[in-house]
């Protein structure tokens, strides 16, 4: 249940559980890191998808699709996170894509 146009949002299913994915939140990361010359966040962000992530070209480009979008934003003038703040945010996608993908495939 997209909010906005260009959010797209992945749902799966465990039993009865359903997990909300989204695969763009590391990809957008990734990108302010990027442009925010932070890039052991970059590394984070990209390893976060690499190591839970199913290796497919959907979830690929996704998440360059929203590092070019977040990279290209950032260089708009938007101001960069700190640190701590980047950090913060990786480490939520981390445990969401954990979560989602118990093991890595």
């Amino acid at each position: 249940n997209a909010t906005q146009a260009e959010e797209l949002r992945v749902a799966i299913v465990d039993g009865q559980k359903l997990i909300d994915l989204d695969i763009e939140t590391p990809g957008k990361d990734n990108g302010m890191a990027l442009a925010c010359q932070q890039p052991d966040i970059a590394s984070r962000a990209r390893n976060a998808l690499a190591t839970s992530a199913p290796k497919t070209r959907a979830n690929g480009e996704l998440f360059e699709n929203a590092t070019n979008a977040a990279y290209l934003e950032q260089g708009k003038g938007a101001v960069c996170p700190d640190t701590a703040s980047f950090s913060k945010a990786i480490g939520e996608a981390e445990k969401n894509l954990q979560a989602a993908f118990p093991v890595a495939k």
